[in-house]
Formats: C-alpha cells, structure tokens, sequence
C-alpha cells in the first residue's frame, strides 16, 4: 500500500512538472517585415521601435507562465520574406496582394496552408504602384512607352500592375514593349544613368525617385483602377496553435494605427530614421489625405484585389495555384482585436474617407473645410506642416518664404480631377478663373487649360504667378 502510495505520488509529481513545463514554454513570435515599403509601418516599424507588441501579449490562462521570443527580419520585398515563413523561420509577414498570393501559393505547394489576415494600408483605386522615367525624359504619359525598356521587381504589385496597364493599351507585354526585372536599388541608378526607359515600383519608389530629383511620375496606378494594398499573413498552424498571439499582434498594429494618425509628421520622421526615407515621402502617404489610406479592414475591393493576384499569377505561369481567396483571406483575427481595443470594425468596413485633415489656414487661422483645393508646406525647422485653405496661396507662400531665405523641404498639393496627393515640384499646373490647379500628367493641365482658358506651368511658374 505504502509503494503503491508512493508511486502514485511520484506519478502526480511528474505530471505536475509537465503541465509547468509547457505553460512555462518559451514561444517564438517571428515576425519578417518590409521596413522601406513604408506603407507596411504599422504593421512591423512602428510595433518594434515603440514596443508595441509587449503591450498586448497575453499572460493568463495558458499563457500564464509563458516566455516569448520575439523576432523581427526586415526585407526588401514580399518572396524572400515568403521563403523564409514557408521555411517555418518566421510566423507572421507584411506584404502586398501579389507578393501575399504567391505566399499562399506556396504555402499550399508545400502542403500547408497561410492566411492573409489583414489589410495594413492601400487603395481601392490602385494608387501607391507607378511608373516613372528619367527627369530629362520627354516621355509624358504611359501611351509614349511603346517598344521601350520597362523595369519592374517581377513578382510584385507593381508587376501586375504594369502588366495590366500595358493590357490597357493594348499592347502585347511580351512584344510591344520590353519589360526587365530590376529591384528598385538598381533601377534607381538604371534611372540616372538613362539605361533604362522607365521603371514600374511599389510604395514608395515612385514617389521617392521624384523626391530625390532625378525621376518623374507619368503613370499612378489609380489609372488603372485596379485596387492595391500591404497586408499581413500568418502561419495558420501557427494561429490555430497561439490565436491570442495573433490577436495580440494586430491590436499592436491598431495602436501604431492610432498614433501615427495622432502625429504624422512625429512617425513620419522616425520611419525615415529608421529606413533612410525622406520623411517628407512618408508624410505623403501617412499625412492627412495621404496617398495610401491606412485602414485594417477587409473591404470588398482588396478581397478582389486578391483574386485578381491570383489570377495573374496564373496566366503569368508563376504558379499552378488553386488557392481560394475567400479561404485564404480570414478576418476572424482582425475583428477580434477590433472588438478587444473597443472599436467597430462593421463601422470602418464602411468607410472610405482617407485620413482627415483637422486644420487651420496658416495665413488665416480658419478652419479649412474644403480639402480638395488644399496645400501643404513643410518648413525645414518646423516640426508640423503648415496647411493652406487654397493652392494658390500655398504656392504664393512658398515663393514668399524661399526670397525670405527659408528653406522648403517639400510642397504638397492634390490632383484637381483625382483627389491624389501630390509632391508639388513634379506636378504641372494651369492658373485658371482666378484659381491655381495641379495635375500629376501634363497632359491632364493641356485639356483643362483649353477648356478653361488658362495655360500650362511648372512648379517654379506657378510659385510665381501665384504671387
């Protein structure tokens, strides 16, 4: 009786240490993140540098007694990040539509299974991809590229957004034009040593090399309506395993959301701390009425976006993919961390306002309410943006401040028929009726100038005509 007490005991005793043992199991959180696709920043920047993600891991219940390894791996685009998760090396990525199909492609091909849990940031008409040619180029508009040199990241949005903007023109992709694949590094010099005739990129390079004065913008991806986003992925053994660690992520994600609208300018730097990238580009798709609209919800333009990839990657045989959006898409996670920070995901899922601006004229001190003859003037020196009720006295300001001896560091103004956030210096204009407009294509300002009775400008003109 005394053994068997003993051995029972010694049974308990084991059993006990076991069931330690695992609640004190030490769980990986691996995270692969695309830092310069600064549109990815809330969901991998902005978490690690603030330390987002301690915030909201749990450590009750099964968690109680759990250590985490966090991990984080930067990328320059989504297939490297998508080898090393199909690896079983990381947990949860950041990329785009077409990069994150090829992911659930390849998860499928090797037997198992990812999930695109949730948009980070994007557009439903498509802008953040664009194409670009040298500064000095006389080419304006796509239509002016055929039988030239195009380079893109192969396998990225921007690659499928090339590809169905040449299908727009009607032009065959493997005959009427010559489409390489280049990374945006090497395209970037590709650019100024004029080797190439233009180059297709996703956020932010096609606003980046216009920034940078030796490229300009020709062709937004808005223009060929077609929706574009960066979203993450999981392992969906790994959210089945550890769903409050999921969960946990994207309420970290939500906060960066927050705070970055709360002070973009503040995050704008950091992320070009970070990454090199001028905050002045990022404050063009993170500012107020911002290229890209940050929204974490699953809107039926970026669930299309999705099929569309898949699609394309079809008839580009990069895959023999069977992969079902509506199953590869789960949105389970992001409303529960919805719910869990107390907000309406039904709500936002029907909103789809890019990110407002609350702001005063500099020179009036009046509440601006009408954003689509906006400008914006960031003063090197200043930590805010000064915001302009008009265009107009924006570019006059602009003027004033430069003969005062100040510095610019960038002038942003908005497409007068698009709404799209523009860098003023690479835009053209038509002073019309007592009334400056902007347009991202030249040919845009020619059609609006005829029909209004104005004429085309550049940037420095129409700084000083609107004085």
């Amino acid at each position: 009786m005394q053994l068997r007490h003993t051995l029972l005991t010694a049974l308990f005793g084991l059993s006990t240490l076991a069931a330690a043992s695992a609640s004190a199991e030490t769980i990986r959180i691996a995270i692969g993140t695309q830092d310069t696709t600064i549109n990815c920043a809330t969901g991998g920047l902005l978490i690690r540098e603030l330390k987002l993600l301690d915030k909201y891991l749990p450590h009750d219940g099964k968690y109680k007694d759990a250590q985490y390894d966090i991990q984080w791996k930067n990328f320059t685009s989504g297939a490297p990040l998508t080898n090393e998760m199909v690896a079983g090396k990381l947990d949860i990525g950041s990329m785009a539509d077409f990069p994150g199909s090829f992911n659930g492609a390849a998860f499928q091909k090797a037997g198992r299974k990812s999930l695109f849990i949730t948009v980070l940031s994007g557009s439903t008409s498509g802008s953040g991809n664009g194409i670009v040619v040298p500064k000095d180029s006389p080419v304006q508009s796509l239509s002016e590229l055929k039988g030239k040199t195009i380079s893109v990241p192969f396998a990225s949005t921007a690659h499928g957004m090339l590809l169905r903007a040449v299908k727009d023109q009607g032009w065959d992709p493997d005959k009427d034009v010559n489409i390489i694949t280049q990374a945006p590094e090497v395209a970037g010099s590709a650019l100024q040593s004029n080797k190439i005739d233009a180059h297709a990129d996703f956020v932010p390079f096609a606003e980046l090399f216009p920034h940078r004065g030796f490229a300009r913008k020709i062709f937004d991806g808005s223009q060929a309506d077609t929706p574009t986003f960066h979203g993450s992925l999981v392992d969906a053994d790994y959210a089945k395993k550890y769903p409050e660690i999921v969960i946990a992520y994207l309420r970290a994600a939500i906060e960066a959301n927050r705070l970055i609208a709360a002070e973009p300018e503040k995050y704008s730097e950091l992320i070009a701390k970070v990454t090199g990238i001028e905050a002045e580009v990022n404050y063009l798709f993170h500012g107020p009425l911002g290229l890209q609209t940050r929204d974490f919800t699953w809107k039926p333009e970026y669930r299309q976006a999705v099929k569309t990839s898949i699609a394309t990657l079809k008839a580009m045989k990069r895959t023999e993919t069977d992969l079902d959006a509506d199953a590869f898409i789960d949105d389970q996670y992001i409303r529960a961390a919805y719910k869990q920070s107390g907000l309406d995901y039904d709500e936002q899922l029907k909103n789809y306002a890019k990110s407002p601006l609350n702001a005063k004229d500099a020179l009036t001190g009046k509440v601006i309410t009408d954003p689509r003859r906006l400008g914006q003037i960031w003063v090197q020196g200043e930590p805010l943006v000064r915001h302009y009720a008009t265009l107009q006295s924006a570019l006059g300001e602009a003027r004033k401040l430069e003969q005062a001896g100040r510095k610019i560091r960038t002038v942003y103004a908005h497409d007068r028929e698009t709404g799209l956030k523009l860098l003023a210096a690479d835009a053209w204009y038509v002073q019309a009726k007592g009334e400056t407009s902007a347009f991202l294509l030249k040919d845009s300002a020619r059609d609006w100038a005829v029909k209004n009775g104005g004429k085309v400008l550049d940037f420095a003109a129409a700084k000083a005509a609107a004085l």
